[in-house]
C-alpha cells in the first residue's frame, strides 16, 4: 500500500500526453505520487526488528476484525453480490478498526482473482498491500494532504487505469482534516468517479465532514468494542506471546482502553515490558492508577447507604495509594448507570449498589450529582477535596425528594383518606 504525506518531495505535474509511459514505468509525476514513492520504501519493522503488538496483531482479513460484525457483514455481502459502491465512509472512535477495515477491503478488491471476501493472505497482491508496496492502493493522510492542489493531483492521477490490480483505491484517513476548498474540489470526482476508482474515507469527527461529501458515500458507524471481546483478544495475544496474564488483569486493561482495541494492545505491550512473563491485576492497577472492581463496588455501597465516614475513608485510601480519582469517578458513574438501567428494567428499584433497594428517581439524582462534579474533579486545584465533596453532594441529592413527586404523593394520601370519610357521612 502506498502511503502519502510522510516525506517532503518535489515532482513535476502529470502530463496526459505521457500517460502511457508513466503507466508502464510509474515514475513520480506529482508531489502526491512522489510522497508515496518515498514512503513506500520504508521497512515495516523497526531498526531492531521488533514489531509492537498493535502492528503485529493488526487484522489482516475480515475474520480477524473484532466487534464490528455489522460492518464486516455488509462489506462481505457487497463483494459477494457485486454491489461495490464507489465511496465508503468509516466513522468511529480511535482504535476501533477504521483503517484496518479499509485496508482489508482494499485487499478483497485487488487480490488475485478478486474481488472476493475470502482472499488468501499469502496472495502476492495481498502481501503487497499489507507491506505498503501495492501501486494501486494509495493511502493518504488527510491532516497533511489537505490543500486544493493535492486534491487536484489526486483527481488528475485517478484518471489513469490501475497498474497492478483491478481497482485504484484511495484510502483517506482523518478525512475531516481536509479544507472546505479541498472537499469542494473532490466533489465531482467523488460523485462520478472512473469505474476503476474506489474511495474509502475514515474519520473520528464526522460532524466536520461536509454534508455534500456524506451524501455521496455509504456510511458505516464503528462502535466501541465491548470489554469482554477486548479481553478475549488480549488473552489470545498473551498466550501467543508466551505471557501469563490473569483474567482480572486483562479485564482491567480492557476497561482502561475505553472500547479501543489498539489502546488495549498498546497497554498490554507496556505491561509486558514492565512485568516480564507474568502480569497480575495489581501490576495494572499500580502502573495506571486504577481502582479494583471490588473497591469500586465498596465505594458504591457506601454511597448508596449514605455512609459519609466510609466514603471519606475510601477516598483517602485511594488517594494515598496514588489512584486516579478522575478515573474512579468515571467508573463509579458507570456502575451507578448500570444500576439505573436495572431499576428501569425491573420496574422501579435496584439493589446492584448493595444495601437497601434504590428507586429510579434516587439513582437518577445520584448519577446526576456525580456527573455535575466531574468538571471540578478534573480541573480543580484540590482533586481529592473536590472528589469527596462530589460524592457527599451526590449522596444528599439521591436522598432528596422532588417537590412535584412529593405533592403527588400527598394528594394521593389525601384522596385515599377522604374517600372513606365521605362514605361514612353519606351513610349517616
Amino acid at each position: 500500500m502506498v502511503r502519502l504525506g510522510q516525506a517532503p518531495c518535489m515532482g513535476r505535474r502529470a502530463n496526459p500526453a505521457r500517460a502511457g509511459r508513466q503507466q508502464r514505468y510509474r515514475r513520480p509525476t506529482s508531489a502526491v505520487e512522489c510522497l508515496a514513492t518515498s514512503s513506500s520504501s520504508r521497512s515495516p519493522l523497526s531498526a531492531t526488528g521488533y514489531q509492537v503488538i498493535a502492528r503485529k496483531w493488526r487484522p489482516q482479513t475480515f475474520g480477524d476484525v473484532v466487534g464490528q460484525d455489522h460492518v464486516v457483514r455488509t462489506l462481505r455481502n457487497a463483494i459477494s453480490r457485486g454491489r461495490i459502491a464507489h465511496a465508503y465512509l468509516l466513522v468511529g472512535p480511535r482504535g476501533t478498526g477504521k483503517t484496518s477495515i479499509a485496508r482489508i477491503f482494499a485487499k478483497a478488491l485487488n487480490c488475485t482473482g478478486g474481488p472476493k471476501a475470502d482472499f488468501d493472505p499469502a496472495d502476492p497482491a495481498v502481501v503487497a498491500i499489507a507491506e505498503g508496496s501495492h501501486l494501486d492502493v494509495i493511502e493518504i493522510d488527510g491532516a497533511s494532504n489537505n490543500s486544493v492542489e493535492q486534491v487536484r493531483d489526486l483527481r488528475e492521477n485517478s484518471r489513469y487505469v490501475p497498474a497492478q490490480g483491478k481497482y485504484k483505491i484511495y484510502i483517506i484517513d482523518e478525512v475531516h482534516m481536509l479544507s472546505t476548498a479541498a472537499f469542494n474540489a473532490l466533489l465531482k470526482t467523488l460523485e462520478e468517479p472512473p469505474s476503476h476508482v474506489k474511495f474509502v474515507f475514515a474519520t473520528t469527527e464526522v460532524q466536520k465532514v461536509l454534508p455534500t461529501i456524506l451524501s455521496r458515500c455509504q456510511r458505516f458507524d464503528l462502535k466501541p468494542i465491548p470489554s469482554d471481546l477486548i479481553a478475549g483478544r488480549l488473552k489470545a495475544i498473551a498466550e501467543d506471546e508466551k505471557v501469563k496474564a490473569d483474567a482480572a488483569a486483562l479485564a482491567c486493561i480492557a476497561r482502561l482502553a475505553d472500547g479501543g482495541m489498539r489502546d488495549a494492545q498498546s497497554i498490554l505491550d507496556q505491561m509486558i515490558a514492565f512485568c516480564g512473563g507474568e502480569i497480575a491485576e495489581a501490576d495494572v492497577l499500580d502502573v495506571y492508577g486504577l481502582v479494583s472492581d471490588a473497591k469500586i463496588a465498596e465505594l458504591a455501597g457506601a454511597v448508596a447507604a449514605g455512609d459519609h465516614r466510609r466514603i471519606v475513608s475510601i477516598a483517602d485510601e485511594c488517594d494515598s495509594a496514588g489512584r486516579d480519582l478522575v478515573r474512579l469517578l468515571t467508573d463509579l458513574q458507570a456502575l451507578v448507570r448500570s444500576a439505573l438501567l436495572e431499576a428501569i428494567a425491573q420496574g422501579g428499584s435496584s439493589t446492584r449498589l448493595g444495601g437497601a433497594p434504590m428507586t429510579t428517581e434516587q439513582l437518577t439524582r445520584l448519577l446526576d450529582g456525580l456527573r455535575e462534579g466531574e468538571g471540578s474533579v478534573k480541573l480543580g486545584l484540590a482533586e481529592k477535596i473536590n472528589f469527596e465533596v462530589t460524592l457527599l453532594k451526590a449522596v444528599e441529592a439521591s436522598r432528596a425528594r422532588a417537590i412535584d413527586s412529593l405533592i403527588k404523593e400527598l394528594a394521593s394520601i389525601a384522596s385515599e383518606a377522604g374517600a372513606p370519610a365521605a362514605g361514612e357521612k353519606k351513610k349517616d
